[in-house]
C-alpha cells in the first residue's frame, strides 16, 4: 500500500445540476444536491469536475390550468454565460454517430461544470438533449449514452487527469462500461478490465422508490447502443437482466454510500441480494450554506440577537410572493405551515387533509395557514391527480390555503425561510434524505416530521423541531401517522406558537445550531474525500 493519497481529481457524473434558478438543468433533489456538491467542493478547494448534460428546454415549466389540473411548459432557454471548450465528442446512437459539443460552466461560485450538448446542425436527432426526464425506453437509454459514454470520452478530449469517477445516481453507469471498454482496448480480457474500473469509481443511490431504480431490457441496450462494444453476457454480468442500473452501480463501484443512516439500512436491504456488489455506507447529504441560508438570520444567530424580527421579514416576502402569484392575503401572525417539494404519492401531500373533520375544526380556529408548492413528473399522472386535490382544497379554502404553482429555487428559498413550520410527513422508509428540511432548519423553520431520511439523525423532538408517527411501519401506518399529527400539532406546536414565543424561537436558535454545519454541503463533500474517495484511491495501489 502506498502512503494516504491527498486529494485525488474526482469526476462527478449526474444527470442534473442546479445551480441557480437562471440555469434551470435540472428537476428537484438530486440536481439542488448535484449543484450544492459542486459549490462546495469549490469552498473546499477540492479538485472536482462535473459531468452533466446541457438541457435546452430544462425539465418543465408546470402550471395550473383553469380546471385545477397541473400541466407543463417547455419553453427552449438560451444561455449566454455557456464557456465554449472548442471540444465535441462523439457517441454511436442506434448505429448512427451523434456529436455532442462541450460547454463548461464555472460562473455560480461552482467547481467546472462540463456539459454535453447534442442540439448541433449535424445531428439527425437533437432534441435528444432538449428536456430532462421526458424520455423514456429508447430515448432515455440514448441520454444515457451520451451522459456515460460521452462524459469519459469529453473528459479524454479535454486532457483532464481524473484519479477517480462518481456515478450520483445510476443514470451514469454506462459510463463504467466506456472505462472497460478502454481497458479492453489495451489487451485486459474483461474480468481483468472490470476488476480495474472498480478501483476508480464510487455510486451514490439516492432512492428506495422503484421508479429510481430503472431497467432497460437488453434488446433495447444493444439496439441503441449502450453495449459499446461489450457482449450480452459481460453486460449481463454488470447489471443483470432485465439490466438494472442501480445494480450495474453497485457492482460497478469500489464502494457505494446511500444518503442518511437510515437510507443505508433501507439500501443494504434492499440490494442484499445483489451478487458482487460494492458494500454500502452511509454519508447523509448536506446543503450549501451560502445558497439556502439567509444572511440575517444567521447573522442575528451569531450574535445571539432575537431571531424572530429577521425570520418575519423573510415571512413577509413569502406573503407577498403569495399575494403576487395568487392575490390571497395571509397573516404574518397566524402559524404558517409550509409543505413544498416533488409531488410523489409516497411523500404524502395530502396526509394533513385526509381526516376532514378534525382539519375543518383546526382552519375554523383560525390558527393555521399552509401553503404548498411542488412539480409532477410530467407523465406521473398520479402526482399530478395529488396536485390537483391540494389545489382544489386552495380554492375552497383561500383565506387559508395556497398553492403556488411552477416550484423552483426561488420559491424553495422563499419557502424555507419565510415559513414557521416545514411540515413532512413521507411514508417511512421511502425518503432517502429530503434536504428541503435542512434548508429550513438552517433558518429556523421548525421541522416537523416523520422519522424518516435525514430528519432520524436531526430530530431532537421538542428541541429542535418535532417528530410524529414515532418511526412506525406497518399495517394502517397512514392512519398512525396521520393521528400523531394533529395530536402533536394541537398538543405542543400551536400552544407553543401563540403562548409561548421565547420558546418558540430558543428551538429556531437549537435547529440553526444543530442543522447548519452537521447538515451542510461542506462537510458532506469532506466526509466524500474521508469515506469514499481516499479509502478507494488507496485501494487502486493494493493488488
Amino acid at each position: 500500500m502506498m502512503n494516504k493519497v491527498k486529494d485525488p481529481a474526482i469526476a462527478y457524473f449526474c444527470m442534473e445540476f442546479g445551480l441557480h434558478q437562471n440555469f434551470p438543468i435540472f428537476s428537484g433533489g438530486l440536481g439542488i444536491l448535484a449543484g450544492d456538491y459542486l459549490k462546495a467542493a469549490r469552498e473546499e478547494g477540492y479538485p472536482v469536475v462535473g459531468i452533466g448534460i446541457l438541457w435546452r428546454k430544462g425539465y418543465t415549466c408546470q402550471y395550473i390550468n383553469d380546471n385545477g389540473f397541473p400541466y407543463d411548459v417547455f419553453p427552449k432557454y438560451q444561455f449566454d454565460f455557456l464557456k465554449d471548450t472548442g471540444i465535441k465528442v462523439q457517441v454511436e446512437i442506434k448505429k448512427q454517430p451523434v456529436t455532442c459539443k462541450v460547454w463548461m460552466v464555472d460562473i455560480f461560485n461552482n467547481a467546472p461544470l462540463y456539459l454535453l450538448d447534442a442540439d448541433l446542425p449535424e445531428n439527425k436527432e437533437p432534441w435528444l438533449t432538449h428536456s430532462l426526464y421526458s424520455g423514456t425506453g429508447d430515448d432515455r437509454i440514448a441520454q444515457e449514452i451520451i451522459l456515460g459514454i460521452g462524459g469519459i470520452r469529453a473528459l479524454r478530449a479535454l486532457g483532464l487527469n481524473i484519479d477517480l469517477y462518481h456515478f450520483n445516481e445510476g443514470h451514469a453507469v454506462l459510463a463504467g462500461v466506456e472505462l472497460i471498454r478502454e481497458k479492453i482496448a489495451t489487451g485486459l480480457s474483461f474480468e481483468q478490465a472490470l476488476k480495474k474500473t472498480r478501483k476508480e469509481i464510487v455510486f451514490t443511490t439516492h432512492t428506495p422508490v422503484p421508479a429510481g431504480n430503472e431497467s432497460h431490457d437488453h434488446r433495447a441496450l444493444s439496439y441503441v447502443g449502450a453495449y459499446d462494444g461489450l457482449s450480452y453476457q459481460q453486460m449481463k454480468r454488470i447489471g443483470g437482466d432485465p439490466f438494472n442500473m442501480t445494480v450495474a452501480g453497485l457492482r460497478l463501484a469500489s464502494i457505494t454510500n446511500a444518503v442518511a443512516e437510515l437510507h443505508g439500512e433501507t439500501a443494504r436491504k434492499m440490494w442484499k441480494n445483489v451478487a458482487a456488489s460494492s458494500p454500502i455506507i452511509s454519508i447523509t447529504n448536506g446543503v450549501h450554506r451560502n445558497t439556502w441560508q439567509d444572511p440575517s438570520i444567521n447573522q442575528a444567530f451569531i450574535n445571539n440577537s432575537s431571531l424572530w424580527e429577521p425570520h418575519l421579514k423573510n415571512k413577509k416576502q413569502l406573503l407577498a410572493e403569495i399575494q403576487f402569484q395568487t392575490g390571497q392575503i395571509l397573516n404574518p401572525d397566524i402559524l404558517l405551515i409550509g409543505f413544498a417539494r416533488r409531488a410523489a404519492t409516497y411523500k404524502r401531500g395530502d396526509l394533513i387533509f385526509r381526516d376532514r373533520s378534525k382539519f375543518l375544526s383546526l382552519l375554523n380556529s383560525g390558527r393555521i395557514q399552509l401553503v404548498f408548492s411542488g412539480k409532477a413528473h410530467p407523465q406521473d399522472l398520479n402526482g399530478k391527480n395529488l396536485v390537483a386535490k391540494i389545489v382544489s382544497l386552495a380554492r375552497e379554502f383561500p383565506k387559508q390555503i395556497v398553492f403556488l404553482e411552477n416550484y423552483n429555487m426561488v420559491l424553495g428559498k422563499l419557502l424555507t425561510q419565510g415559513c414557521d413550520v416545514w411540515l413532512n410527513n413521507p411514508q417511512r422508509p421511502m425518503e432517502a434524505s429530503g434536504t428541503s428540511g435542512m434548508k429550513a432548519g438552517m433558518n429556523g423553520v421548525l421541522n416537523f416530521s416523520t422519522l424518516d431520511g435525514w430528519w432520524v439523525e436531526g430530530c431532537k423532538d421538542g428541541i429542535n423541531g418535532w417528530q410524529f408517527g414515532e418511526g412506525y411501519v406497518g399495517p394502517g401506518q397512514d392512519q398512525h401517522d396521520l393521528n400523531a399529527l394533529y395530536r402533536v400539532l394541537t398538543s405542543q406546536i400551536i400552544p407553543t406558537y401563540y403562548q409561548n414565543k421565547p420558546q418558540w424561537e430558543q428551538m429556531m436558535k437549537a435547529s440553526i445550531e444543530s442543522v447548519s454545519e452537521r447538515f451542510s454541503a461542506r462537510r458532506m463533500v469532506r466526509d466524500y474525500y474521508k469515506q469514499l474517495y481516499q479509502p478507494t484511491m488507496e485501494s487502486k495501489f493494493i493488488a
